[in-house]
C-alpha cells in the first residue's frame, strides 16, 4: 500500500498533466446547471432537454478500457457519470483516465440515459476539473476508524457518512424549530456581548483575555443571563438568544469548553409557567424531529427527595462533614475550597441524575445553589427553580428570576466569600447588575436549554463531540 506522501506525489504529477493539457485544475467558474438531487428528481423531464451540465466529487471510478463509471456527489445527491470512449473526445477521455482520481471535484456535460442495468446516468460528452484532490479520501467502508481523527477531520467524517451528515442537518433543523416556536410565542431575538468585563450568569470558570486598546481584562461569556435580564428592565417583555458560551472546565461526554445555549426570559412569567411552555415546546420538537416518545406528562420530583432516596441525606439540613462523608462514600471528588452546594450537586450528578431516563422536572433547590433564582414562597430555604432531565442528561435549567436587589446583593456577597475561600467557579459580585435591579425588574421566568445535549438526545448519541461539528480537541503531538 502506498504511503500518503507517495499518493500525494503521484497526484501532483497528475496536476501537472492537467496543466500541460491546457486544463485549469482550479478554475474560478463552473458551468453547473443543475444540482444532482434535481437531476434525480426530474430525470424524465431533463432527459428531453438535451445536454446538461452537472458537477460533483468523484466518489469511485470503476471500469477499464473503453468505458468508465464515476459516481458524483455534490452534497445533495449521488449520480453516476459514464465516460465512453466513443461518446467523448478521445483526448478528454484519456485525460480523465490518466489524471482523474477519487476525491476530485469535476464538471461533466452530457445527456441523460438509463444503462442496461436500469441505472439512471449521465453520458459524458465533455468534462473539466474544478478542484484536483491531492490526498486520498478514506475508504468508503472502513472510513475513519480513529474516533479522534473523525472529530479532527470532521469534513471527511461528514463527506463519507450520510448518517453523520444527516445528524448535523438534524441539529440545524432543531435550532430552526426552536427559533420558530419562540418567534411565534412573541419573543424577540437579541444579541448580547460575548466579551464581558465580568463573567456572570452562572457558576463556572471563564476564559480570560486582554483588550489592548482599552487596557482591560475581558472574559468570554459563560452565560448571557444578566444582559438578557437587563433587557427585561429596559422594557422588552420577551427576549431570547441562541449563541455560544465558553467555560474553562473539563472535557467529557457531555461537556465541551465551547457550547451552544438557548436562553429566553419572559416578564411576568414564573418557573411554573415556563415549565409548561418548555414541556409543550419539547414535546412538539421531539414529535417533529425524532422517534422518541414524549407524549406522556413529564414527571416532577424535588431535588431534596432525589438525594434522600439515592444518597441518604437531606441537602437542606446536612452539615458539611456529613456531605463530605457521603461524597467519599460515592467516590465523588471535591476540593477543600469547594462550596457545600457544589459538593452536594456533584453527589446528585453521580447518584441521581444518570438514573433519570424519562423526561423529568427536578424542582426546588437550596437557596445557595442558585444565586440568581427567587426564593420559593413555600420554603424560604429553597428557590423556585427546575431542571429538565432526560436520558440521564440535564437539558434545561430554569427559575423564577430573582428581582429583589437587596437579596441579590446578599447572594453575590456569599459568592464573593466562596471565591476568596478558593472557589474558582463562584459568581462575581456584579454591582452594575444590582444597580440595574434597583430600577425595578418585573417578576420573570427564565429558561436555558443546552442545544448540544438536546441534539444528543434527539439523535441517540452519548458523546457531545458527535453533535458538534468541530469540537475542542487537543492538537496532534
Amino acid at each position: 500500500m502506498s504511503s500518503i506522501d507517495e499518493i500525494r506525489a503521484a497526484r501532483l504529477k497528475k496536476l501537472e498533466l492537467l496543466k500541460d493539457a491546457g486544463m485549469n485544475p482550479f478554475p474560478i467558474r463552473s458551468g453547473r446547471g443543475f444540482e444532482l438531487a434535481q437531476v434525480k428528481a426530474d430525470f424524465e423531464k431533463l432527459s428531453k432537454k438535451g445536454d446538461i451540465t452537472v458537477a460533483g466529487r468523484i466518489m469511485a471510478i470503476r471500469g477499464q478500457g473503453a468505458i468508465l463509471f464515476a459516481p458524483l456527489f455534490d452534497g445533495t445527491a449521488t449520480f453516476q457519470a459514464v465516460f465512453k470512449k466513443d461518446s467523448i473526445d478521445e483526448k478528454l477521455f484519456k485525460l480523465f483516465a490518466d489524471a482523474a482520481d477519487i476525491g476530485d471535484i469535476v464538471e461533466v456535460a452530457g445527456e441523460l440515459f438509463t444503462t442496461q442495468k436500469g441505472e439512471k446516468s449521465l453520458l459524458a460528452k465533455s468534462w473539466a476539473m474544478l478542484a484536483k484532490s491531492l490526498r486520498p479520501l478514506p475508504e468508503k467502508w472502513s472510513g475513519l476508524q480513529d474516533v479522534e481523527e473523525r472529530f479532527r477531520r470532521r469534513y471527511l467524517d461528514t463527506l463519507m457518512s450520510e448518517e453523520i451528515r444527516e445528524r448535523f442537518v438534524l441539529r440545524s433543523k432543531t435550532i430552526t424549530a426552536l427559533r420558530a416556536m419562540l418567534d411565534r410565542a412573541g419573543y424577540l431575538e437579541v444579541e448580547t456581548p460575548q466579551l464581558q468585563p465580568l463573567a456572570g450568569g452562572t457558576n463556572a470558570l471563564p476564559f480570560k483575555t486582554h483588550h489592548n486598546a482599552l487596557d482591560i481584562d475581558l472574559y468570554l461569556r459563560i452565560a448571557p443571563e444578566l444582559y438578557l435580564k437587563k433587557l427585561l428592565i429596559g422594557g422588552f417583555p420577551k427576549v431570547y438568544e441562541i449563541g455560544r458560551n465558553f467555560r474553562n472546565e473539563g472535557i467529557d461526554v457531555t461537556h465541551n469548553p465551547e457550547f451552544t445555549m438557548l436562553e429566553f426570559y419572559e416578564a411576568f412569567a414564573t418557573a411554573e409557567s415556563q415549565m409548561d411552555f418548555v414541556e409543550g415546546m419539547l414535546r412538539s420538537l421531539v414529535g417533529d424531529l425524532s422517534s422518541l416518545d414524549f407524549s406522556k406528562k413529564f414527571k416532577r420530583i424535588s431535588y431534596r427527595e432525589l438525594l434522600k432516596r439515592d444518597a441518604g441525606f437531606d441537602p437542606f439540613t446536612a452539615d458539611r462533614k456529613e456531605i463530605e462523608a457521603k461524597a467519599k462514600g460515592l467516590g465523588v471528588k471535591f476540593d477543600a475550597a469547594d462550596s457545600k452546594e457544589k459538593i452536594i450537586d456533584n453527589i446528585y450528578k453521580r447518584a441521581s441524575r444518570p438514573n433519570i431516563a424519562e423526561p423529568t422536572f427536578v424542582v426546588e433547590y437550596p437557596v445557595d445553589m442558585l444565586p440568581l433564582a427567587k426564593r420559593s414562597e413555600r420554603d424560604p430555604n429553597a428557590v423556585d427553580a427546575f431542571q429538565l432531565i432526560a436520558g440521564g442528561m440535564e437539558l434545561v435549567k430554569a427559575f423564577s428570576e430573582l428581582n429583589d436587589p437587596i437579596d441579590q446583593r446578599d447572594r453575590f456577597t456569599k459568592e464573593e466569600k466562596n471565591a476568596k475561600a478558593g472557589d474558582k467557579e463562584a459568581q462575581p459580585n456584579d454591582l452594575e447588575y444590582v444597580e440595574a435591579l434597583e430600577y425595578g425588574m418585573p417578576p420573570a421566568g427564565g429558561v436555558g436549554i443546552g442545544i448540544d445535549r438536546l441534539v444528543m438526545l434527539l439523535s441517540g448519541q452519548r458523546n457531545i463531540k458527535e453533535v458538534i461539528l468541530f469540537p475542542t480537541m487537543k492538537p496532534r503531538a
